[in-house]
């Protein structure tokens, strides 16, 4: 029984209640019920929607933005306008026909599982807060890195937002076991120049994490690829030479286990001799390529990841659960503590007396953290690894499939060799004469199609820039796309570049 508090001093009148935010079980059990309805009518539907609209930014905004009001709007009114959203100025990721950008479908049974998290709203920075939470993400780390054959019992991770944080968190790591001065403390104007070395395929995350880590955008160094997209041996070390005998520091290298425009695997177990023949830290953006590891056709291609001293990796993308959630592991995980751990006065614990774990908050940049681990691990408990692994492995048959179609096509072109699920290709009408021109007119043309194809609707594709080539992409991590959707996209692209083609043919390409 509680001790009975004094009454305080004074005529303050005892607080009345304010209950409007706090919905009863079943007045929540209501709503969202009606929000289940949207995504249950919106699985039903989404085969024969379009993949996107031809809304401009106005009309969108003229739906979607307006004044928050004084008073509750009733579920009526407030459904009718998440209807609009849902059915008429969204775009649909999760369409068999988006093979776009590298952004997964969205798992089915990882979106009730965020609801879930987002109910319990529990802050993963802190065991206490958290201690379910905590031990399903250390859970889920220890299992990405056996997968990656790195040692669970020295190894382990940590969930950010997407792979810019993981490659964010993955060299600042390296920047700070790698500097010989102490760079937390007396930061980044204490010491020489500090220098990463990446392909000129790498993604722009890499740089903007250099720019914010304090080194400049030139703290990474662009190296040549050969033919096929991957980075060059002896330039890298050419570049690391020379930047020695300048008087810059070598610490690390970045290499890319699918790249974005076309899927290429740096030649990682050569990288991983030179880092360890010089001390560099090893560190493989796997964004999009990681999960392949699971694929025992696809795994191969991927000899030497487990010697890296790092891993970035996105979930939402080739593992398809629902945004946001990126992985960074670690071949020695205290060096996140190293890197990351700041003491707060206000988040004492006697975690001797408490019998608490670890706090996640000093694993990383975050010190108030999402749930963001359920999403992931629910998709791979209800369906479980193999399932997994014969879909990142249909998905990279569907883009070989895709690659002879185009191929057996008079009027289209291939234009790099298939890695792992990313075909680039163009329209190039066959009556089209070798010209000078010809180039030129083919990038114009290329990418209006792109354009026109994403206006259409019936598919949805992006584009890779190769040797100043404009050309069409289509990247599969899409569990719902099949060999009919990637029929139909071609159809699509050769129907609109057909009449692109009479509109936009110069005099002097006419035959």
């Amino acid at each position: 029984m509680l001790a009975a508090m004094p009454e305080p001093e004074g005529e303050m009148e005892r607080p009345s209640l304010v209950s409007d935010l706090d919905w009863d079980a079943d007045r929540a059990r209501a709503f969202a019920d009606r929000t289940v309805d949207l995504w249950e009518e919106l699985l039903r539907r989404l085969p024969e929607l379009p993949v996107a609209g031809r809304w401009n930014a106005g009309q969108v905004r003229a739906a979607m933005a307006r004044e928050v009001p004084d008073e509750p709007l009733p579920d009526d009114e407030l459904f009718d306008y998440l209807r609009a959203m849902t059915f008429e100025y969204s775009m649909y990721p999760g369409h068999p026909r988006f093979m776009a950008y590298i952004s997964g479908t969205g798992t089915v049974p990882g979106a009730p599982a965020d609801l879930l998290a987002a109910g319990l709203n529990m802050n993963v920075g802190g065991w206490r807060l958290a201690p379910s939470a905590t031990e399903i993400e250390l859970a889920l780390m220890r299992w990405f890195c056996r997968e990656f054959g790195l040692d669970p019992q020295s190894a382990g991770g940590y969930l950010v937002s997407g792979g810019a944080m993981a490659v964010f968190v993955a060299l600042k790591v390296a920047r700070d076991v790698k500097a010989n001065w102490d760079v937390r403390g007396s930061g980044i104007r204490s010491g020489p120049a500090l220098r990463f070395y990446a392909s000129q395929e790498v993604h722009v995350v890499s740089q903007r994490a250099a720019d914010m880590l304090g080194m400049g955008r030139e703290g990474v160094r662009t190296i040549p690829v050969d033919g096929d997209y991957r980075m060059r041996m002896d330039a890298l070390a050419e570049a690391i030479e020379q930047d020695r005998g300048s008087g810059i520091r070598p610490i690390g290298v970045i290499a890319t286990a699918g790249t974005v425009a076309t899927g290429a695997i740096d030649p990682l177990p050569e990288i991983a001799d030179l880092c360890a023949a010089r001390d560099l830290w090893f560190h493989v953006d796997a964004a999009y390529g990681g999960p392949a590891v699971l694929a025992e056709d696809l795994r191969p291609m991927f000899a030497g990841i487990e010697r890296a001293d790092s891993i970035s990796f996105d979930p939402h993308k080739w593992l398809y659960t629902p945004h946001s959630g990126g992985c960074v592991l670690l071949r020695d995980w205290s060096n996140l503590v190293l890197s990351f751990a700041a003491l707060a006065s206000y988040v004492h614990e006697d975690k001797e007396t408490s019998g608490h774990g670890i706090d996640l908050g000093m694993m990383g940049p975050q010190f108030s953290r999402g749930f963001q681990a359920l999403k992931v691990w629910v998709s791979l408990l209800a369906h479980g690894r193999t399932a997994f692994a014969r879909r990142i492995s249909h998905d990279a048959e569907l883009a070989r499939y895709l690659a002879a179609r185009v191929e057996a096509h008079p009027d289209f072109e291939l234009m790099a060799p298939v890695t792992l699920s990313i075909c680039c290709f163009r329209y190039a009408p066959s009556d089209l004469p070798d010209d000078p021109g010809r180039e030129e007119y083919l990038n114009v043309l290329n990418e209006r199609l792109m354009t026109e194809i994403q206006l259409d609707g019936r598919a949805f594709c992006s584009n890779a820039v190769l040797h100043e080539a404009f050309v069409l992409r289509a990247c599969i991590v899409n569990f719902r796309t099949e060999a009919d959707d990637v029929e139909a996209t071609l159809e699509v692209a050769a129907e609109l570049g057909g009449r692109l083609d009479k509109e936009l043919r110069p005099e002097t390409l006419r035959g």
